[in-house]
């Protein structure tokens, strides 16, 4: 019998509703949608559709109106902003569209510090090795504003990986960059997602990076309107192993 694997993401009812001064104004209503562990998951649709409001409440950065948002089968959407953060440093490694560097920090630092906040003890070798992972074995001492814009994307993977997360959380990113420079970024975020078994959610606009994942999420005015496998996509991200 084939073993299935255990659930990464559990979204189970989830709607969100923000005020605002023309009255209540409903994002995602009545969301369900579950993710197996080491899947990558592609999620699309237009802008002002739910994507990123549905990966906020997957990163417990943002709490349902109704609902329950579940992580490898931990309910997260009623812990404190601490547990929370302690989840995050240790479950979850998100990667925006904007880098999000500490400038005065260089590129080993910025890798370094979640580890360091986690109490690792060898949290600069860590980082070296992540960032020599992504190509940056000879940018270590270098600031932010002294790397390209693909080499400071490359840092926030690589930071994104320290403490060996078990979900990785990307939105846009390679919104900032060219194309080429942008492929360079992915295959090191595929890469690092197979060496670790990592669960990916990737929100994008580029149809050709949603193909490289076998799965497929449409998303249309907060709600879900396809959701697929998808033949030929990137089989080098193994399932979790851990």
């Amino acid at each position: 019998m084939r073993k299935v694997p255990p659930v990464a993401v559990d979204v189970d009812g989830v709607s969100l509703s923000l005020s605002s001064p023309a009255g209540e104004v409903n994002i995602l209503p009545d969301l369900a949608q579950a993710v197996p562990a080491g899947e990558t998951v592609a999620l699309v649709g237009p802008s002002g559709s739910g994507k990123t409001s549905l990966m906020m409440l997957i990163a417990g950065l943002e709490r349902p109106s109704a609902g329950a948002v579940r992580l490898f089968g931990r309910r997260i959407d009623d812990l404190g902003e601490d547990a929370l953060a302690d989840l995050r440093r240790q479950e979850v490694g998100i990667v925006f569209q904007s880098f999000h560097l500490i400038p005065t920090m260089t590129a080993l630092e910025n890798v370094a510090l979640p580890l360091e906040l986690s109490g690792a003890r060898t949290a600069a070798a860590e980082a070296a090795e992540l960032l020599a992972a992504v190509g940056l074995k000879e940018r270590l001492h270098h600031y932010p504003h002294q790397l390209s814009g693909g080499e400071q994307q490359r840092v926030a993977v690589a930071r994104a990986f320290a403490g060996g997360p078990r979900l990785l959380l990307a939105d846009e990113p390679t919104g900032n960059l060219d194309h080429d420079t942008g492929a360079l970024v992915m295959e090191r975020l595929f890469a690092l997602c197979a060496d670790f078994g990592a669960t990916l959610i990737l929100i994008t606009h580029d149809a050709g990076l949603a193909t490289r994942c076998r799965r497929l999420v449409r998303l249309r005015d907060g709600r879900i309107v396809a959701d697929a496998a998808q033949t030929g996509a990137d089989d080098s991200v193994v399932p979790f192993r851990r």
